[in-house]
């Protein structure tokens, strides 16, 4: 990766050598022109090179580049499905790119340095200010000059690599999710430049105009053999303007997508997803055999937070924004981040948050009736503003207690040692406390118990995996609010989720993902068994 971008460097410089000493006259038109041929191969390796991981970087930066070849005149389309292999990518696109990348291109490199190296013997070295002396050995002098220059460039290359930790790997190559994809930055002045033309005037920056360019290039020697003087100087003010070309529109890139919020908004997003598909490679299962988007693609944490905001945060939030971290000003329904722990419940009761934006604000529970009456969950929380310090105590009980029927797993410590508290407050639950006038059995089933009130949500099993499911699946349901069901679709009815879309988010909801530390300890826990089995 680094040694293809400083290989492209060296060859950028050794061309601008080659134009300033003027080493491209004749009788050296050949060598020159097997330089830039050179040139182009290297830019040709790289391009190649960036399918082979079959990441998303690679996937998509590539398919632009495809896209672009389908654009030539009368042979584009057949010229695509051939580098293609088909009509869209798949493994013969992958077997044909690594056939360029690692056999094709890198013998052509080679016969091109022989030709390129043969012809500069032959013709000898050309040099403005050529030094008056006698000629040096080859041995040790000039291998010892190849020696220092070979590790240089080693030593560059190794800079970068230690000091960018690599070459980018992100998320697998999924077709079925965007990525940002940008080119690396030789490429980036291409990137900027096709901005400025769209449509079908694509094929004039895709096409014509590069192909007119590269031909003036080759056509360098013939222009100073034809003008001689000025000829030449017409050459270095030529490449002088397309490297001045290059340098504006690379750097313009860069600083637009630097000032682009949705572009670094969408690479936040795909380095979550790099670095949860590794985080998931790790775990005792593995990569399966259909590939690392596989596991993406059933991954609670990585769809969850998807689907809930293409599907959920029309009214709800999470931690205040839509699920992927965009902010959510205006929901209209409960904030769903920590639904069904001791925190959110809390909050809930609370007569200060209920009607703010994180639980009812904006909901129909909210709104005063013909008699000016608020629902009674929302005159029932306000009742609990007066509430004694054992009063409040109480409460804090029956909330452990509807909120150990979540079951939640990074609350299971606190509800283990709770157990008597749970107890307690199970009791108030039908009991009531103290100075409010009605107890919350007196509206929601419990503790294996049905309440005769109708809809109003029963509280058994409250926001654990299975009640959260069959809640979004129809949360007009005599189990939970019946006709006072407010605007949520009737999921299950409508067909916009499908079952295993309802069980990713409610996972994410709820955070039951996968987790390395937890897939650690079910591979050690499975070896350990595997030990024992294998003493007995």
């Amino acid at each position: 990766h680094y040694t293809a971008q400083v290989m492209t460097v060296l060859l950028v410089l050794h061309l601008m050598q080659v134009l300033i000493d003027g080493a491209y006259k004749a009788p050296r038109e050949v060598n020159f022109w097997t330089g830039l041929l050179l040139l182009f191969l290297v830019l040709g390796i790289s391009l190649t090179g960036y399918l082979l991981p079959w990441d998303q970087k690679g996937y998509w930066a590539t398919k632009v580049a495809t896209n672009l070849v389908g654009i030539v005149p009368l042979v584009g389309e057949d010229l695509q499905r051939m580098i293609v292999g088909g009509p869209d990518y798949g493994h013969h696109t992958l077997t044909r790119f690594f056939a360029l990348h690692a056999g094709v291109l890198p013998a052509l490199v080679i016969l091109l340095i022989v030709g390129h190296v043969y012809l500069f013997r032959k013709h000898g070295l050309t040099s403005k200010r050529p030094h008056r002396k006698p000629d040096g050995k080859f041995w040790p002098d000039q291998i010892f000059q190849d020696a220092v220059a070979c590790l240089a460039v080693l030593a560059t290359v190794l800079i970068l690599v230690f000091w960018k930790g690599g070459a980018e790997l992100t998320a697998p190559a999924d077709p079925a999710e965007r990525y940002p994809a940008r080119p690396d930055w030789y490429f980036m002045f291409l990137f900027e430049f096709l901005k400025y033309f769209e449509g079908k005037a694509l094929i004039i920056g895709g096409v014509i105009i590069p192909g007119v360019l590269a031909a003036l290039l080759f056509a360098i020697p013939f222009i100073e053999s034809r003008w001689k003087r000025a000829g030449h100087i017409f050459n270095l003010v030529f490449v002088a303007i397309l490297f001045a070309g290059f340098t504006v529109l690379t750097a313009l890139a860069y600083t637009r997508d630097s000032q682009n919020e949705e572009y670094q908004f969408a690479k936040a997003q795909a380095q979550i997803d790099a670095d949860r598909v590794r985080e998931l490679a790790r775990s005792p299962e593995g990569i399966p055999p259909i590939g690392a988007v596989e596991i993406l693609q059933d991954d609670a944490f990585t769809q969850g937070r998807r689907i809930f905001a293409s599907k959920c945060a029309s009214c709800h939030t999470y931690d205040g924004h839509d699920g992927v971290g965009r902010p959510q000003l205006e929901p209209s329904a409960p904030d769903l981040k920590g639904f069904g722990s001791r925190e959110w419940l809390a909050g809930f009761v609370d007569p200060k948050q209920i009607e703010t934006p994180k639980y009812f604000f904006d909901t129909a529970f909210i709104k005063p009736d013909e008699d000016g009456k608020k629902s009674r969950m929302v005159e029932f929380v306000h009742d609990l503003s007066d509430l004694s310090e054992q009063g409040k105590g109480n409460l804090e009980k029956i909330i452990a207690a509807v909120s150990a029927e979540a079951d939640l797993h990074y609350q299971a410590e606190i509800d283990e040692r709770d157990k008597e508290i749970i107890a307690e407050g199970t009791d108030l639950f039908f009991e009531g406390i103290a100075g409010v006038s009605a107890a919350c059995a007196d509206c929601h089933g419990f503790d294996g118990d049905e309440s005769e009130a109708s809809h109003t949500p029963d509280l058994n099993g409250w926001a654990s995996r299975e009640w959260t499911i069959e809640f979004t699946k129809n949360p007009a349901h005599s189990r939970f609010y019946g006709k006072n069901n407010d605007r949520m679709p009737i999921f299950e009815e409508e067909g916009i989720f499908t079952d295993r879309q309802i069980e990713l988010v409610v996972d994410w909801i709820r955070e039951d993902w996968v987790r390395f530390g937890e897939a650690e300890e079910k591979a050690a826990a499975a070896a350990a068994a595997e030990a024992a089995k294998n003493r007995e």
